[in-house]
């Protein structure tokens, strides 16, 4: 299957279909599983690898979900593409530089498997907007299918075992992506990761574990694993989530009454830059197109030309770029390609006035 095929059709992340709550981008959910009586990936040989990969993916063929899915394996993939996979949150950093990993991605794209990444099997759900149960009971759905398909490493004692001890028991990693330029602003945000740090859940950004807060935007999740069952664990993430949005919305608020004109005069200013722009880098880009977003958000912007923000933002990162330009670019060069793509896409906005 093409990476250009999955690039061009709509997904939850550059679409936000079903996205009702502005401030939580997405919801996802992902479970670590391995297969009993083979080595993890860190520790197998690259035949041992491969076994898993056809066990993995030949099972996984056979589940209603992946019909017609996409099936990937890495190592085939130029550099490139397997870089904007990582972009577009189909597979991990990891996987996309380790041996023999592959990927199996439905058509919508909401749901993703790795294999051979840190563990035999990172199943993954995504969500547009804040729908932390519908992607939980989709993921266990097809976690049943996988025990029932596959022979999964499970301990009466200590539940599925996983290459990581952090992962060890529930394999559940649930979490958040929340567009927080509110906090940021107001100067909040590092008091609010500590708070959140505190109470075992880990402020992570753009892409993940190692990667900057870009456009203000951080992924929230569990920490804890082991000895604290699912539901436990999304009702203290839904409770936080819950917390960090009336936080955001409350910073958002404030700044509007304290700053005023000087308040939609940084979308403006914002704006402006966007539309204008011969050389745009990924930072100033994120950068910008956050305060657009929020513009949208707060009445300063049309709401519904929120997805086009959306798009952008992940459409503006650098392998993204370069493969729809074809072609590999020089660091100007991709400045200038996505400051000319921006330009037409913000082409009919109308000017930010205050709300």
């Amino acid at each position: 299957m093409s990476v250009h095929e999955i690039l061009s059709s709509e997904s939850e992340l550059t679409h936000m279909i079903g996205a009702q709550q502005p401030i939580v981008l997405s919801t996802r959910i992902r479970l670590a599983r391995n297969l009993r009586g083979h080595p993890f990936p860190g520790w197998a040989k690259a035949p041992q690898r491969a076994e898993v990969a056809s066990l993995c993916l030949s099972a996984l063929g056979r589940l209603p979900k992946f019909r017609r899915a996409h099936e990937l394996r890495m190592e085939a993939l130029p550099e490139l593409e397997r870089a904007a996979l990582v972009e577009r949150h189909l597979v991990s950093k990891e996987l996309s530089g380790g041996k023999g990993g592959a990927a199996l991605i439905s058509r919508d794209q909401t749901v993703s498997v790795m294999v051979n990444e840190e563990d035999h099997l990172r199943v993954q759900v995504v969500k547009g907007g804040w729908h932390l149960r519908a992607a939980w009971h989709q993921a266990e759905q097809l976690d049943d299918a996988l025990g029932t398909a596959l022979p999964l490493a499970f301990s009466e004692q200590l539940g599925f075992l996983t290459a990581c001890p952090t992962n060890v028991g529930t394999g559940l990693r649930a979490s958040a992506m929340v567009h927080l330029p509110g906090l940021c602003l107001a100067g909040h945000m590092d008091k609010v990761a500590r708070a959140l740090g505190q109470d075992g859940l880990a402020v992570r950004g753009w892409l993940g574990e190692g990667s900057d807060a870009a456009g203000n935007i951080f992924q929230v999740s569990n920490q804890q694993t082991l000895g604290m069952p699912e539901d436990a664990i999304l009702r203290h993430l839904s409770g936080w989530v819950r917390h960090v949005v009336e936080q955001e919305e409350n910073a958002r608020r404030k700044l509007l009454e304290t700053e005023g004109e000087r308040f939609v005069d940084r979308i403006a200013r914002a704006f402006g830059l966007l539309r204008h722009a011969r050389l745009l880098t990924s930072a100033e880009s994120m950068a910008s197109l956050s305060l657009l977003r929020l513009g949208c958000d707060m009445g300063i912007l049309p709401e519904e030309r929120r997805a086009t923000v959306d798009r952008l933002m992940i459409e503006g990162q650098p392998a993204h770029v370069q493969l729809r330009a074809g072609t590999e670019l020089d660091s100007d060069a991709r400045d200038a390609r996505r400051a000319a793509v921006t330009r037409e896409a913000l082409g009919s906005f109308p000017e930010p006035t205050a709300p």
